[in-house]
């Protein structure tokens, strides 16, 4: 009896490579198939060796090689290709066979592609991989959506490869059709987020105590022994503490100061809108990369004027990097508390049901923004599931309470110094805005109903308003 396949990749570029030869490691056998031959061969020739690989030249071939119920891995860009390889399969696939999305795919996409594949009787399942190509060979965290049925199969063989934390998976359904690629986004999301604050700290110590690069490492190297400890910490200290070989510069110096982005983040503000969610961190992070990029508007406003910017001295400049410890924690727990509350609002209007607890437990490990912070964001949900805000939790709540007077020097000095803070900046005044007991929002809907009669409500009593404004006395009315 020819031997089948207990899953299959398709699309073998990095990504997919890696991940087959993940599943080959922990024992499974994998079909392999890419629309360029040589790609097969390629893997087979150099990693064969790794585990059972069944390589297949045509789509036939390839299906034919797995066991019901057939689990096929795609790995190939999002959008049209994506589509194409699903209408490739499909039509060989039998009811119960369950395809797999592991792709940056839109969750919208998601959708659209569950619901159709299921009026053909096969399960579609988007999911969320993070780790990059070293997550995907060594162990990445992975938000899988789709059915409950389809996750029975295809659940065993990915918590297998996944990242383990205290020897539990990062792997767990995440819940119905998009759900597993809308937690994915905002991850994403997150992490730009994280990564702006991380960067505008380190602006922040060179610019206001003129600290060189290789200093801010050892700082960084300090932090990522504490509270701060991550993944993106650990890798910062080390992208600092290079040294370009061609210049002898320190390396951060000679990079070009253009950040680039593949749209995740711009898809999670998008919805952040569409939802009617302020996450302010991610989308002043995301601005911040496409400010970056307008290289003629940055030249063009290069002469205007700032402040001068000399470096803090005495005792400003000894607290000074523990105040910015502090604001950076501080702005990273609202960045987070934004980000989940964008779950919650997700999985509130497509019924997904999302366990907040479950998505931060496989965070802890495999993914870019793997942290100690996500062990108490874990327990903070666990505790209370309908949990409002990760700023009204216990031990957040007193953190930031705590960090509050130094998170307002920092942007004050950066302020005074002209450095440019919008991650710090938009998170202070978020949290300033969520605990004020009157926001001039009250204003705003008194000029809305001014100027185009849309109405307003009382404080004091129950329904809707408009006030004449043009007729003598200003009469208001109930609507």
């Amino acid at each position: 009896m020819t031997k089948k396949a207990s899953i299959g990749v398709t699309g073998l570029a990095v990504m997919g490579r890696n991940l087959a030869r993940n599943l080959a490691r922990h024992g499974h056998t994998v079909a392999l198939h890419n629309r360029s031959e040589q790609r097969t061969r390629d893997l087979v020739e150099e990693f064969g060796s790794e585990g059972d690989f069944i390589p297949a030249y045509s789509a036939r071939e390839f299906v034919d090689a797995l066991e019901r119920p057939r689990q096929v891995v795609v790995m190939v860009k999002a959008g049209a290709p994506t589509d194409a390889v699903i209408e490739e399969f499909a039509p060989l696939l039998e009811p119960g066979d369950v395809i797999v999305d592991a792709g940056n795919a839109h969750f919208a996409d998601t959708r659209r592609r569950e619901a159709a594949l299921r009026e053909r009787g096969l399960h579609f399942v988007g999911t969320g991989v993070s780790g990059g190509e070293e997550g995907a060979l060594h162990g990445p965290s992975i938000m899988p959506g789709g059915s409950k049925e389809s996750y029975e199969s295809l659940g065993p063989l990915l918590e297998d490869i996944s990242a383990k934390v205290d020897g539990t998976p990062c792997c767990a359904h995440i819940g119905p059709d998009g759900a597993g690629h809308f937690v994915k986004m905002v991850h994403n999301g997150i992490e730009y987020a994280d990564m702006q604050l991380i960067a505008e700290s380190f602006d922040l110590l060179r610019g206001a105590l003129g600290y060189e690069p290789a200093q801010i490492a050892e700082v960084f190297r300090t932090w990522n022994t504490g509270r701060l400890g991550s993944y993106l910490i650990e890798i910062t200290a080390e992208v600092l503490a290079h040294t370009d070989a061609a210049t002898g510069r320190p390396f951060v110096d000679v990079v070009l100061d253009q950040a680039e982005q593949k749209g995740t983040g711009r898809w999670t503000v998008q919805i952040g809108l569409d939802l009617g969610v302020p996450i302010t961190g991610i989308a002043e992070a995301t601005f911040a990369r496409s400010l970056s990029g307008h290289a003629d508007l940055r030249a063009a406003a290069n002469g205007l004027a700032g402040p001068s910017r000399s470096p803090l001295t005495g005792s400003d400049a000894e607290r000074f990097a523990d105040d910015v410890e502090q604001a950076l924690y501080a702005s990273k727990v609202v960045a987070y508390a934004q980000g989940f509350n964008q779950i919650q609002a997700g999985s509130a209007e497509y019924d997904w049901n999302i366990d907040l607890g479950s998505v931060a437990s496989l965070w802890r490990g495999g993914c870019i923004i793997r942290a100690k912070f996500l062990d108490d964001v874990s327990a903070a949900f666990g505790a209370e599931p309908g949990l409002p805000t990760l700023l009204t939790s216990g031990d957040f709540r007193k953190a930031v309470e705590d960090a509050q007077d130094s998170w307002r020097s920092v942007v004050s000095t950066a302020v005074r110094l002209g450095i440019p803070t919008p991650g710090f900046s938009t998170a202070l005044a978020y949290y300033d805005a969520l605990r004020a007991d009157r926001l001039p929002a009250a204003l705003v809907q008194g000029q809305r109903d001014y100027f185009g009669a849309h109405t307003y409500r009382r404080v004091d009593t129950e329904g809707t308003f408009h006030t004449e404004w043009a007729a003598e006395g200003r009469p208001e009315h109930k609507s």
